[in-house]
């Protein structure tokens, strides 16, 4: 990977510019020229190193809700699974997972309400039981993935401050087709706002001041690259999940979320007798290895608080989309 493609990783992960020509404003920080960034974003699209390039979407601060859901998928009839998990719009992402519950999928729904009918529409379509796991409470998420596996870098807590005031639902109607038209990315032209503004019916002024406007009540959590980390050096995922003395584990889960290498950290609901763990926490290293001495550490923490632990280490990305809200 060239100098170029490295540092749009590392540096454009987020502020991506809300001016007219942001490509241009780009270049001009890396020592580069327009037609270079654009290319080089282009080509990282291309041979999936980026998943995206563009707003990052909070689907709960639209009206909507995220859950992660499981499901034990027969290896024989894991793959004809996947096509039917995978052809839910509801679903951004889905792995395979070592572990008998070896499919987890993330849901987004456009309504907290939709959670359960999309969880019970999933069950009847595979004939599987389909075990849902809501957050219950958020330590954690948001990292920032640097080339080559040298770091995790923290970003903003996704809890966002008080004075990020949510939009109204009449507000956030108003805003729907600018969100619906830029949740796959951005153009890669140098002028991507006026190529939105067109089929909008708009004008530049007001979309750039739209995306600003869900950037501020914390609707879009950051404009920029989306890095696939496995492509960049980070070849091993691990969720861990620890079983956690249930008067013990908010506390210990802000000090597991505090820890610079974990990205994700969550406490989620037991499902026994199937599956006893509540604290969620991921961690992202270059090996097994590695993601087991972070592991470790997590232990450390948690003390005889932890009853039960487990890694699952994800084998395969099965499918990764990001929020689609249907227009």
């Amino acid at each position: 990977m060239d100098e170029l493609k490295r540092r749009l990783i590392d540096e454009w992960q987020g502020g991506f510019p809300l001016v007219e020509r942001p490509f241009d404003a780009v270049a001009e920080r890396l020592d580069a020229d327009e037609d270079a960034v654009l290319q080089a974003l282009r080509e990282l699209l291309a041979d999936g190193t980026l998943t995206r390039f563009g707003p990052l979407y909070q689907i709960e601060r639209l009206g909507g809700a995220f859950s992660l859901a499981a499901v034990r998928a027969p290896e024989p009839e894991f793959e004809r699974i996947t096509v039917l998990v995978n052809a839910f719009p509801e679903v951004a992402h889905n792995y395979r997972r070592d572990h008998a519950f070896n499919m987890w999928f993330v849901l987004a729904t456009e309504t907290p309400a939709a959670m359960a009918a999309t969880v019970e529409r999933i069950a009847a379509a595979t004939g599987l039981p389909v075990f849902n796991f809501p957050k219950q409470r958020e330590y954690f998420i948001e990292a920032r993935f640097a080339v080559g596996a040298r770091s995790v870098s923290r970003a903003e807590p996704a809890v966002e401050p008080p004075s990020k005031t949510p939009l109204s639902p009449e507000r956030l109607a108003q805003l729907r087709p600018l969100i619906l038209a830029t949740q796959a990315g951005l153009p890669l032209i140098p002028q991507p706002y006026h190529a939105l503004a067109e089929p909008l019916a708009s004008d530049v002024e007001t979309v750039m001041a739209g995306l600003r406007e869900l950037l501020e009540a914390g609707a879009i959590r950051r404009i920029g690259a989306v890095p696939n980390h496995y492509r960049i050096g980070y070849a091993a995922n691990g969720m861990t999940v620890w079983d956690v003395a249930d008067e013990a584990v908010d506390e210990l889960g802000e000090r597991i979320g505090a820890l610079e290498f974990v990205t994700h950290c969550y406490r989620r609901p037991r499902h026994l007798p199937d599956w006893p763990y509540n604290l969620f926490a991921m961690a992202h290293g270059a090996s097994r290895d590695e993601v087991s001495k972070k592991a470790h550490q997590i232990a450390g923490l948690l003390g005889d608080a932890c009853r039960a632990r487990a890694i699952l280490y994800s084998t395969r990305i099965l499918k990764k989309t990001g929020l689609r809200l249907r227009g």
